[in-house]
């Protein structure tokens, strides 16, 4: 009975992580706009898109922390909290890039390391596999991420705010970086130790 029951929770999808997830994934190209305005000759709206920002924030820490607690952990919700994750770096790599407060060659990197992974997801499925599930260092390094990209948002201006968000904001985008390359490499290993197994089992 306690089997079927965790099958069953595993199974749902209308659970309270799946909506907040939901939530996120809705908030992103709100998002975008908001980022955008001001180079379509809109008002600047950096608060407002900081604001979404952090709340995607608080929303990705709570929804992994309640599947947990209430026992929802779902197929679902293990999908959709990595692909609101990239959504959201995506998103802001975009908006960041085409005002210039990014370098094209960070932007590249990081969507670099993305290619990287959607090849290594491919020759899973090709065996048989699911997509590989997001490790502490993968985290780590979005949480890096999504604090970076919002302080090098207000490190827009002359004020000595913006100059000490520009120092922390660069900080945190180094770490992240270095740490989401560190998490896919360790990706590809792990693929390639499921083909290598493939193989001699074959």
């Amino acid at each position: 009975m306690e089997v079927q029951e965790t099958r069953v929770q595993t199974d749902r999808v209308l659970t309270i992580p799946n909506v907040l997830s939901m939530a996120r994934l809705v908030g992103v190209p709100l998002f975008l706009w908001l980022i955008l305005r001001p180079v379509f000759g809109g008002p600047n709206s950096d608060g407002w898109a900081l604001l979404v920002l952090a709340l995607s924030g608080v929303s990705d820490y709570l929804d992994g922390k309640l599947a947990r607690r209430w026992n929802q952990v779902s197929r679902l919700g293990r999908l959709l909290d990595p692909a609101a994750d990239r959504l959201y770096i995506l998103s802001t790599l975009v908006g960041l890039t085409w005002r210039e407060i990014l370098p094209w060659w960070l932007t590249g990197l990081l969507l670099a390391r993305e290619l990287m992974l959607l090849v290594m997801v491919g020759i899973l499925r090709r065996h048989g596999y699911p997509p590989p599930q997001v490790n502490f260092l993968g985290k780590a390094a979005t949480f890096n991420l999504m604090y970076a990209f919002p302080l090098l948002l207000l490190s827009e201006g002359g004020s000595w705010l913006a100059s000490l968000a520009a120092v922390f904001g660069w900080a945190f985008a180094g770490w992240g970086t270095t740490l989401y390359w560190w998490a896919g490499i360790l990706y590809v290993v792990q693929v390639r130790r499921l083909v290598r197994a493939d193989a001699t089992a074959d």
